[in-house]
Order: structure tokens, then sequence, then C-alpha cells
């Protein structure tokens, strides 16, 4: 308790809502009959109206309820969350982006609090969540066949030059492009067998934009054209499959031959900021999701890591194999738990 033995220091750490103090004490407050963590989000009270108690069971003894905005008597989950789904769904029934400092007043609490655990539960800040909301609208009605000045209209923004300036590289391609589903893109692929099973390597003009492993070549060609439906996807001339034949010397002497090849895979900020943290790790060592997280400055977001990994769209070149669980044992791998142990073993991590 180091820090908040006195009344006065508890004080301070409610004024400042101070999240290192959430399960050394709650505070209640006589006019309301609540009890709250010290971070609670709520509107302070007077000093005057707070008692406090070393637990919430003995907040409760006295006759005080759990406050429903931060659950202080679930120690099991961040104080902050229902905060943050709050705003999430604020955020999502809003017809443009809410101001941070209004959201702030309607949740009753300042913005840097609210900024700091919305970044701290999900890892983006409220701006770049309702960013990706936004983006999001723009594929949903321009899948639905809205043109592409309406699409960019209904999800929000005031002008189309507003939504290039922005979030339009976020698409991967022009709305144009995605409207057409990728129709207009050239890619070039090239599948070879290897001791996994077959691996697939696909290549804009500006880098590889997926590498797949798998168990026949033409799965791996219907999986690279349902994620890119209309794009033109034609194989690679044998003599300039240079892409290819570095993956297969990768894959089978990693630490001779680097997978240092450049890319044009396209995901959210967060996506990104996990891949390039996974292109960082060498043969031979892991990284736990929890490390990574803690590396791209989002120590709370280990399952943001997790989902990022599984969304992983180029296999070996962005190594998600390399990840594993806190006690070292293997989590899921998109291309199959067996094949990750293979290559960790091959890698010589894995007996």
């Amino acid at each position: 308790m180091k820090g908040f033995v006195s009344e006065e220091a508890r004080w301070r750490a409610v004024l400042d809502r101070d999240g290192a103090a959430d399960g050394i004490f709650v505070y209640a407050v006589v006019t309301t009959g609540v009890y709250c963590r010290p971070s609670c989000p709520s509107r302070r009270p007077r000093r005057e109206n707070v008692r406090f108690f070393e637990s919430y069971q003995e907040a409760e003894k006295a006759g005080f309820r759990a406050c429903a905005k931060c659950r202080p008597n679930r120690s099991g989950a961040h104080p902050g969350a229902e905060l943050v789904e709050w705003a999430c769904r604020r955020i999502a029934q809003a017809e443009s982006p809410p101001k941070l400092k209004d959201l702030a007043e309607e949740a009753g609490c300042s913005p840097s609090h609210l900024q700091r655990i919305f970044k701290k539960i999900l890892a983006i800040t409220p701006s770049r969540y309702a960013a990706q909301l936004r983006r999001q609208k723009v594929q949903t009605h321009l899948g639905r066949g809205a043109s592409v000045t309406e699409a960019i209209h209904e999800a929000g923004y005031g002008s189309g030059s507003r939504f290039y300036e922005r979030d339009g590289k976020e698409l991967g391609m022009s709305p144009k492009q995605y409207a057409r589903g990728g129709k207009g893109m050239e890619i070039r692929f090239a599948s070879a067998p290897c001791s996994l099973g077959w691996v697939l390597v696909a290549a804009t003009d500006r880098g590889v934009c997926a590498v797949f492993l798998g168990d026949s070549p033409e799965a791996l060609e219907r999986e690279l054209r349902e994620r890119f439906p209309r794009a033109r996807t034609l194989p690679e001339d044998p003599h300039r499959a240079v892409f290819i034949e570095k993956v297969l010397a990768h894959l089978e002497a990693p630490h001779r031959t680097p997978a240092d090849l450049p890319l044009d895979v396209r995901g959210t900020a967060f996506q990104q900021r996990v891949w390039e943290a996974l292109r960082r790790i060498p043969p031979g060592e892991t990284a736990t999701y929890s490390e990574i997280a803690r590396r791209i400055g989002s120590p709370s977001a280990v399952r943001a890591v997790a989902r990022a990994c599984a969304s992983n769209p180029a296999a070996l070149v962005i190594p998600c194999h390399r990840v594993v669980r806190s006690d070292g044992t293997l989590a899921g791998y998109r291309w199959g738990l067996e094949r990750k142990r293979r290559l960790l073993e091959r890698e010589g991590l894995e007996d």
C-alpha cells in the first residue's frame, strides 16, 4: 500500500483518477451510497462526503453499493472497460466523429483520462478508432454498389479530399479499385512444393502482398483469389520468380537466408506496428504476445496483438510463428500448429 496509506494520499489518488491505486482501496460517497475505484471516471465528489475502505467487501458491509461505471467489485475486469465500451458505442452511433472533449464531458471525466484509458485498453486513440470505423463504412457502402462519392459521404466525410487526405491510403488501393474488388490491380504469383507442403508467394509491383502455406497449389490459388477477387492474378514467369526462391531458401535455411523482402501488405496502423515488431524477431528467438505488446508501446493490448498475428497475410516474411504464449507453449497459427512447431524446430527452438 506504499504511497496510499494516508487519507490525504488516497484523496489525491481520487482527484487524479490514479489507476495505480485500484485494488489498494475503494472510496465511498455518503450522499449517493455508492463506492468506486480510485480511477472511476464519475464526477469527483466533495471531500467531506467521502469515506475510504481497504476493500470493496468492507464498503458493502458498511451499506454502500458498487458503482455501475467502474465496477469496483469485479477484480478481473479492467476498471475502465465499461467506459471504453460506452465510448465505442457512442462513436459508432454518431453521424460524424465526436470530439474527444464532448465525449469526455458526456461521460463525466476529463479528456485526458478518456484518451489514456481508451488507448490502454484498445491500443489506439478514440480518433483513430473513429477513423477505422469510417473506413469500414466506406468499404461497406462500396461493397453494396454505392458510388465512390456516395460511399465517402455516407461514411461521414465532409468531402472527398478529406477522405483521401486522412484515410484513403489505409484501404491499400484506391476506393474505385476497392469498389471493383481490386479490378485493375495486377498480382503475380508462384507456388512450389516445400518441406511443409506447398508455399505460394504473390506480389504487386510494390512488393510481396501474400505468402500462404497449404497442402496444394490449387487451394492456395483459391485463397489468393478470395483475398483479391477481381484483381488480375497471373502466374509469375519461372525465370523471374525471385521472391519465391528467396522464401524457399529462408524456409529451408532460416539462419543463412534472411526473408528481407519488400512488402505491400495493408492493415490498420496497429497491425502494421505489430507486423513490424515481428519482423525484428530473428531466427532462433521467440517473443510472447505480451512482450510484443510492450515493444510497440501498448502493454495492455495482448489480445489485439494475437489478432494481428492471426491476420498476418505473409507467412515467414512476417514471422508470426515466432510468437508464443507466456509459458512458452505454442498458440494458434493460421497455417496449422504442426507447421509452426516444425518451423521453430528448424530454427533450433523446439526439441
